[in-house]
């Protein structure tokens, strides 16, 4: 899975530390260049205030279940940001980064969470002045006549300036062909980046294969595009763990043998779904449909009285009824 800032001469290494190290000297002198002034800037009081900014975004990420190469890209593009910052105040340059996503994957993976996040991220920073989300689909961008896609997808990026405007399945809008009115929504957002630069973030989501496709038709997009996300799927303790996770957000808790029979089921649709698997969105749906299951047996069970507590907060074997298809 790929998770760095491309960059024409090739992917970054990785993740720097988020540690802060200590480099003891040796007594020899250093040899200095004849570019580089003699005596550095005396270094802040705080060097850990610095990285304030981040914690609350950090906090975010690490409620996330994996995505680790993704945590660290975000960590990345902080770390840009920050130095950028400190360039900029010592009077170097400092501009000319494009921030624009594409961000890779099946559904239920978490771009859309991941892209709150970044978005978050850009306003703290001082790239965005609105750190807001615009979600749209192709139903949204384009028109039903000539000149109604343009006017849409504008008043659309008009409402996303100061954020992120996030365009989900954008493959969609290559689907139609030449006359399809999706070409003209892609003109416009392309004349958008360059007339509103640096006011807006974009980025395109979707399946990999179908973005990838996308992409391809208009050989001037990729250079547009400089950070990829690939989300993988979740593998089945994950998904274990977000079951987990989405029950005790709802004040729910899962027997053991409610874990068993979930897992079961979850490596079945993994393996033989009719349908591609939504990871996370599946988990979620099973789960609401357990607590419903739920509710249900609880009021033919106690029809004269109430329950407990504990019994009001757990899902039994018997709620999940796994046998009809909940994508």
């Amino acid at each position: 899975m790929n998770g760095r800032v491309t960059a024409a001469n090739g992917r970054s290494e990785g993740r720097p530390s988020r540690q802060i190290n200590v480099v003891l000297r040796s007594a020899e002198p250093p040899l200095i260049s004849s570019a580089v002034p003699e005596r550095e800037p005396a270094p802040s009081p705080n060097p850990v205030s610095q990285h304030s900014l981040f914690q609350e975004i950090q906090k975010e990420l690490d409620q996330l279940v994996g995505l680790e190469q993704i945590k660290d890209l975000v960590f990345e593009i902080y770390a840009l940001l920050q130095v950028a910052q400190m360039r900029s105040e010592a009077g170097l340059l400092s501009g000319g980064h494009v921030y624009h996503m594409i961000f890779k994957g099946n559904p239920g993976t978490g771009k859309t969470t991941v892209a709150r996040i970044v978005a978050k991220l850009f306003q703290k920073m001082g790239v965005l002045n609105k750190g807001h989300l615009v979600e749209v689909e192709r139903a949204d961008l384009v028109g039903e006549y000539i000149g109604h896609t343009a006017q849409k997808t504008r008043e659309l990026v008009k409402k996303a300036l100061g954020g992120i405007l996030f365009i989900d399945e954008a493959y969609s809008l290559a689907r139609g062909g030449e006359k399809d009115f999706g070409k003209e929504a892609i003109d416009t957002l392309v004349k958008a980046m360059e007339d509103h630069k640096n006011q807006f973030i974009l980025i395109l989501a979707g399946y990999s294969d179908e973005i990838d496709f996308f992409m391809d038709s208009n050989p001037g997009l990729y250079s547009r595009f400089p950070i990829q996300m690939d989300f993988p799927d979740y593998n089945l303790d994950q998904l274990i763990q977000i079951s987990e996770l989405m029950a005790k957000e709802r004040d729910y808790i899962l027997m053991p043998q409610s874990l068993t029979k979930l897992k079961e089921h979850l490596q079945m649709e993994k393996d033989h779904g009719l349908h591609a698997f939504s990871n996370a969105r599946y988990v979620r749906n099973v789960i609401e449909k357990s607590i419903r299951n739920q509710s249900v047996r609880l009021l033919n069970q106690y029809v004269t009285g109430n329950p407990g507590k504990l019994e009001l907060m757990t899902l039994r074997p018997e709620d999940f009824k796994l046998n009809g298809k909940l994508q």
